[in-house]
């Protein structure tokens, strides 16, 4: 079986007065030592893998660790105890409108964001029109960034980074956001991917569509992995220990 993700005991820790100081015995000491009464670990002893082609669904209530382990997986934490490894490229659908830039122009935002997560600039050229077409926003590519409404930028970073051709896809509740029309677009875009074997990371509070991408479910309670199992089990353990 190829993997596409490997999690072993997976943890990190955050603190919660971010204005504190560690000192030498704090950077050389084990863990035990280092922990400190203002510091939290909001995910923690973490471990499962992921093979190629599957699509995973993470459920938990908010602050139990969903989008920390997205992070993680994406590079974009490092963790403090365990790794991970990821075999190939991550399309990051997370902090959707994170790293585009103001005062560029949407034409230029493409260029940009497309290239830093390594597509080429013939390739950048020949996808353009598809990137503008599916963000329905002809005639704005001159417009800065800044000017376009909330929605306008959701459609585009979708659109630039579900062009990209890494084999697996982190989404984190970017279904949420947009119009009715738009999201079915999503959806459909989403559908074309696994069709082509992706491997799928998916955060999500809505159950259907949970249950519409995802065959496997990862349940987090309280930072920890309480459930790895088949995401309607998944779901009914969550509602189950959510409505008590």
């Amino acid at each position: 079986m190829e993997l596409a993700i490997e999690a072993s005991g997976l943890g990190v820790r955050f603190r919660r007065n971010r204005r504190g100081r560690r000192n030498i015995k704090d950077l050389f000491g084990g863990t035990s030592r280092r922990s400190r009464p203002d510091e939290f670990w909001p995910l923690r002893d973490v471990t499962f893998t992921v093979a190629a082609g599957e699509s995973i669904g993470v459920v938990g209530r908010n602050g139990q660790g969903k989008s920390t382990l997205l992070r993680l997986v994406a590079g974009v934490l490092l963790p403090d105890e365990g790794g991970v490894t990821v075999h190939g490229g991550v399309a990051p659908l997370i902090e959707i409108t994170g790293g585009f830039v103001g005062d560029l122009t949407v034409a230029e935002n493409v260029r940009l964001t497309a290239g830093l997560h390594g597509m080429g600039k013939q390739e950048i050229a020949r996808r353009y029109d598809d990137i503008i077409a599916f963000a329905e926003l002809a005639g704005f590519e001159n417009t800065p960034y800044k000017h376009l409404s909330n929605g306008m930028k959701v459609r585009l970073a979708f659109s630039v980074v579900s062009q990209l051709d890494e084999p697996i896809l982190l989404v984190d509740e970017v279904l949420a956001v947009g119009d009715k029309a738009f999201r079915e677009k999503c959806y459909a875009r989403i559908d074309e991917l696994l069709a082509a074997g992706r491997t799928l990371f998916f955060v999500s509070h809505n159950e259907r569509d949970l249950r519409r991408f995802c065959k496997r479910g990862l349940y987090l309670d309280r930072g920890r992995l309480a459930l790895d199992g088949p995401i309607d089990d998944v779901l009914e353990r969550y509602n189950d220990d959510h409505n008590r």
